[in-house]
């Protein structure tokens, strides 16, 4: 055996000559040369003929020879470093290769391979948690810049597409004078609310259009000067039973918040039975509450900052979908309109849209098609915690005339 082996390595030495595997070759030459005299009967050990086995036999692949592990430990097309040996036969003279060796032989290439995918997917793993964000683009897409900039450097990783990054869109309208935060729950409200319009459109709910499964509502805030991203969602949590009970009258509390899904400040509405009620509460502290009027056929609200009222809505009813905001002496203060959406999503669904009005914009912000919209005058701007309030009673209109709908 320790013959045929040392003409394998002889006839693998004169093939790589000029190749660059000619030191791993002379490497195992030296290391059988060694084993054999060290060995008191000149003979190795089947472990040691086991690692020279695979170590030749990785030599080989990587020299592109013609092998194969299948049945046979290495074949070869070349006549001179042939040494196939098939199942349960051996050379005269030689240690028999059973069954058991070459088992032992598959389960450390095995090994070997398991091993060098866990090396590589640790990589991928450790260069996609390397990267870092610069702008709008990541590091492994700044080839030059990352250099001079005096930034670490990461190791590329070209399995990594670019990640989108979701940014506020900025206030059309300055935070001064009425817009000023009084509090720091204000301050907290002020990315979403210091905007002159918003359009809050609600999601349409398949279950509920086709089952009459009713679902949790779901709402998208929109800026006009802004329309190409949301500035801010709003979802309502609720009991399933309590909805598919009481439909209209259910409990819910609906969380408002910015475009990276921050929450800002919550709507809680409890039930109700012959007239509705909403609270505005940010940081957990109540800051005011919309109380509906009943009338026979008129929709009339009272909306409270604290326990001081300082704005009511009058709306006619019937086919009317404005309602004014107005303070004690009749002024506008804001105004919040439902627009058509279309026949279909009209008679078949609950996807309302809504538009808040709270005044003119800044000049600065108005862009593209914001230019055309028409500015609401009012007397004077509502502050953070009011238009808070405001957006309350834009979720309870919603609730209590424009979600009708239950199936078929």
């Amino acid at each position: 055996m320790v013959l045929h082996q040392m003409n394998l390595i002889k006839n693998l030495h004169r093939l790589a000559k000029n190749s660059k595997f000619a030191r791993e070759i002379s490497k195992l030459h030296a290391s059988c040369y060694r084993s054999v005299n060290e060995h008191p009967n000149g003979l190795q050990t089947q472990t040691t003929l086991l690692e020279q086995a695979v170590f030749a036999r990785n030599v080989a692949w990587r020299s592109n020879l013609p092998c194969c592990s299948e049945g046979n430990f290495l074949r070869s097309n070349l006549s001179a470093i042939s040494i196939s040996r098939q199942f349960g036969h051996s050379a005269s003279g030689d240690p028999q290769m059973d069954r058991d060796f070459l088992v032992q032989l598959w389960i450390a290439d095995r090994k070997a391979t398991g091993s060098r995918g866990k090396r590589k997917r640790k990589a991928v793993k450790n260069g996609a948690n390397s990267e870092t964000v610069y702008g709008n683009r990541l590091s492994t897409q700044l080839p030059f810049g990352r250099w001079f900039s005096g930034a670490s450097l990461t190791e590329e990783n070209p399995y990594e597409q670019e990640k989108p990054i979701l940014k506020q869109p900025p206030p059309s309208q300055s935070v001064t004078g009425f817009l000023e935060p009084a509090s720091l729950e204000e301050a907290k409200v002020a990315p979403l609310l210091a905007r002159s319009n918003l359009l809050i459109t609600r999601d349409i709910e398949w279950a509920n259009l086709v089952l009459g499964f009713e679902q949790e509502n779901r709402y998208a805030i929109v800026d006009v000067c802004y329309p190409q991203s949301p500035v801010g969602f709003i979802r309502e949590q609720s009991n399933v039973i309590m909805r598919q009970v009481l439909r209209l009258r259910r409990p819910f509390v609906a969380y408002i918040v910015d475009a990276m899904g921050n929450e800002l400040f919550r709507v809680r509405r409890p039930f109700w039975w012959i007239t509705s009620s909403i609270y505005a509460e940010i940081n957990g502290k109540e800051v005011g509450v919309v109380h509906r009027r009943w009338h026979l056929w008129r929709r009339v609200y009272d909306l409270y900052l604290g326990n001081k009222q300082f704005a009511a809505v009058e709306n006619p009813g019937f086919w009317n979908w404005t309602f004014t905001l107005k303070d004690i002496d009749g002024e506008v203060l804001a105004q919040i309109d439902r627009d058509w959406r279309g026949f279909g999503f009209e008679i078949f669904t609950d996807a309302g849209q809504y538009v808040i009005r709270f005044g003119s914009s800044d000049p600065i912000s108005k862009s593209g098609l914001a230019r055309g919209i028409q500015e609401l005058e009012v007397v004077r701007p509502l502050t953070l915690s009011e238009r808070a309030i405001a957006l309350a009673l834009a979720i309870s209109l919603d609730n209590d005339y424009f979600s009708r709908h239950g199936g078929w």
